[in-house]
């Protein structure tokens, strides 16, 4: 199987273009903004500028665009999504608050706009409405796990009022801005709208076409483990999804692509099983609780393929795999692709479960380790009587005297599990000398 390498906007590209298209805004009102104002005034004005540039940049960011999160990874695309997101509410928040200026229509003498602010009834509504539902979009974001509806729920409230708070706010700065009644500026919101508007229709009118494109059909749905299923996918165009070992999907279930219900998911099959292709999902929430429902020849859709926990692309002497219950799926699909590509490097896996009855695939990973030079240690809190393997949590003693013994510093770590085990894992690797650089994770859970 030839070597694939994640594709993408490398970061510092990424960070050069995001501050480029926040602080034009400034660039443009320091050019063509005529006499300057107070200090407040224009500092004020600057926050609303580019705080509007940052608003319709981020329907781009949350879109799961391949270029822009391919090499940074969708999990940290998402993070930068919310971290930006509480950083253009402040400047929302605290904008109007600083200027100096009194409101009032343009006086007749004033062609500069620069003695009043230019504020009539309908801008002044608009500004205070998404001043205030601004507020709301992001709180309602944050808390969204104690809202009192569904994860779907959420998504398409939160779709349909950031597209609300976009359009008031546009209409306020346009009728009411100094600044943003210039010309080139308009010219430069009428595109960021745009780029917006063609985000949202690449999420809910193009990607569901190309997903029925390439549509797949459930052909299994097995228990492997506690509370876990196998579901198994196959291409019905015949074409598998290229992807590398490591990466997930968003899957859909259902008669047609344009349902707004999808969840994240590992691909736990290695890219060799191609066209077919396999997912292991956890009984833990309103979707996958009835996954075992799931009947085969039922229709599923993919977004695919996105994240960058994979080998791929890296390069390593050894490989160090950490799992936490379901967190194998990933693990799985690259040892199976590098016991498909029989390769010869040292591997160690930590799998750590709380009872036997969890651990998935156990039988295939005895096969591997006695075909690969791979070193398996099983971990369970709670093991049964006669239990052999190792005892206890991933905590720094266990992994301590599982990992290798000091690996050369070309060895790379993989963690993958809930939340907040790779956090404590990271944080032990570290105590252990391990170097951030070397240890690659991905989370679903960005809050």
């Amino acid at each position: 199987m030839p070597e694939r390498s994640l594709r993408g906007i490398p970061a510092p590209v990424l960070l050069v273009l995001y501050l480029a298209v926040a602080l034009a805004p400034l660039g443009i009102a320091y050019v063509r903004g005529g006499p300057s104002r107070p200090f407040l005034d224009d500092f004020s004005s600057a926050l609303a500028l580019v705080a509007f540039a940052m608003m319709l940049m981020e329907f781009v960011a949350s879109g799961r665009v391949k270029t822009v999160s391919g090499r940074i990874g969708i999990d940290l695309t998402m993070r930068y999504h919310q971290l930006l997101a509480r950083a253009l509410l402040a400047f929302a928040l605290i904008h109007p608050f600083l200027y100096t200026t009194p409101m009032g229509y343009p006086l007749p003498w004033d062609e500069t706009g620069q003695l009043r602010l230019g504020l009539d009834g309908a801008s002044i509504a608009t500004g205070v409405l998404a001043w205030i539902l601004l507020a709301v979009l992001v709180v309602m974001a944050i808390w969204r796990r104690r809202l009192p509806f569904r994860y779907e729920s959420w998504r398409g409230s939160h779709a349909l009022l950031s597209v609300v708070v976009s359009g008031l706010v546009a209409h306020h700065a346009l009728a009411a801005g100094r600044y943003s009644q210039d010309p080139v500026m308009v010219g430069f919101w009428i595109v960021l709208l745009a780029v917006a508007v063609l985000s949202l229709g690449y999420v809910y009118t193009l990607r569901p076409v190309l997903q029925a494109r390439d549509a797949y059909e459930v052909t299994a749905v097995e228990p492997v483990a506690e509370r876990t299923w196998e579901v198994r996918l196959r291409a019905l165009s015949g074409e598998g999804l290229a992807f590398m070992p490591g990466q997930f999907a968003w899957l859909k279930l259902g008669r047609h692509p344009y349902r707004i219900t999808e969840h994240p998911f590992s691909i736990a099959s290695a890219p060799q099983e191609s066209p077919d292709i396999r997912f292991l999902i956890k009984e833990a929430g309103d979707f996958t609780g009835r996954i075992g429902e799931t009947e085969t020849g039922a229709r599923a859709y993919l977004d695919a393929p996105h994240g960058n926990f994979t080998y791929m692309g890296r390069e390593a002497e050894g490989l160090v795999f950490i799992a936490g219950g379901v967190g194998i799926a990933p693990i799985l699909s690259m040892l199976r692709a590098l016991r498909a590509a029989a390769d010869p490097r040292p591997m160690t896996l930590v799998y750590g479960n709380r009872h036997a009855g969890q651990i998935v695939a156990r039988d295939e990973l005895a096969a591997i380790r006695q075909e690969m030079k791979l070193d398996l240690r099983h971990v369970l809190g709670e093991p049964p009587e006669g239990w052999r393997g190792e005892r206890g949590q991933l905590d720094q003693r266990t992994l301590a005297h599982c990992l290798p013994p000091r690996p050369g510093e070309g060895w790379l770590y993989f963690v993958c599990g809930p939340g907040p085990m790779i956090d404590a894992v990271e944080d032990h690797l570290a105590a252990l000398d391990i170097p951030a650089s070397s240890i690659i994770s991905e989370k679903f859970d960005y809050d």
